[in-house]
């Protein structure tokens, strides 16, 4: 009997749980705000899970330079669309778990929530006043990989992502 049964968790319960995606969230607004924005919109904050939690995409991510941004990404799934497709797919599917980690991510002041606009503010580790988290090695590059997708959708408006990644809010 593994440690993983004895309490009850699967790989998918340690994978896709609102910890981890508070953590990527806080990344991605972090990496958002690289370049000066103040804020992310809300509805793109529902693509990061569904991008990183997913194999290729996740591997796609890693695989691009940041100074290519995103439409080099998109563009490497021309071959096979229908994993670029599937993003939206997948957004409704992980809807609930993007919802708890955006609350994880609040609680626990990594990010702030502007209701009124709809937009989500990270806070920069030195405001924190915390130590950097130490990440289990099956994490590691997902932290890297949230910032440059967050970067690059500061790049775009909301209907620019949306076109580019062929998702619909």
């Amino acid at each position: 009997m593994t440690a993983l049964s004895t309490l009850g968790l699967t790989e998918l319960d340690l994978v896709q749980n609102p910890v981890i995606g508070a953590y990527l969230i806080w990344q991605f607004a972090l990496g958002y705000q690289e370049d000066g924005a103040e804020a992310v919109s809300i509805p793109l904050v529902f693509l990061v899970l569904p991008v990183l939690l997913h194999r290729q995409t996740f591997d796609e991510v890693v695989s691009t330079r940041k100074a290519s941004g995103l439409p080099l990404f998109a563009a490497k799934f021309d071959k096979e669309r229908e994993i670029l497709m599937s993003i939206h797919e997948r957004a409704i599917q992980l809807r609930p778990l993007s919802l708890q980690s955006i609350g994880v991510a609040a609680t626990s002041k990594l990010v702030r929530v502007d209701y009124e606009s709809a937009q989500i503010h990270g806070y920069p580790l030195k405001l924190l006043d915390v130590a950097r988290p130490k990440l289990p090695e099956r994490l590691k590059g997902f932290a890297s990989a949230a910032g440059k997708l967050g970067y690059w959708f500061s790049k775009f408006d909301l209907a620019q992502v949306a076109s580019t990644l062929r998702v619909d809010f």
